[in-house]
């Protein structure tokens, strides 16, 4: 009986990168921050006040998220609304979250 084929699996930069990604996400804080923008566009001030910081945090995280590449920022006028970037980072907190 001959074992069953298995993949390469994620390269070296890959698992690099999926740490660095879950690493962000240890922060309760930006977990939450993540969770609410996977939710709809919304600023920063909308953002703090509903996961119960400052604007000021709020920001500072939101800056790391999107640095990261998980959420995107679209600017109208003077005002930035956040949203997930990615998908996947949609399933993935579905998965985790989501009862």
């Amino acid at each position: 009986m001959s074992e069953p084929a298995v993949s390469a699996g994620p390269t070296r930069r890959e698992l690099a990168a999926a740490a660095r990604t879950f690493g962000l996400l240890v922060a309760p804080v930006r977990l939450h921050l993540l969770w609410l923008a996977a939710q709809g566009s919304y600023d920063v001030g909308t953002l703090a006040a509903r996961a119960g910081v400052s604007v000021a945090t709020a920001s500072q995280h939101l800056a790391k998220l999107r640095i990261a590449g998980l959420i995107t920022v679209r600017r109208v006028g003077r005002q930035h609304f956040y949203t997930v970037a990615d998908p996947r980072v949609l399933r993935v907190l579905r998965e985790v979250l989501d009862d």
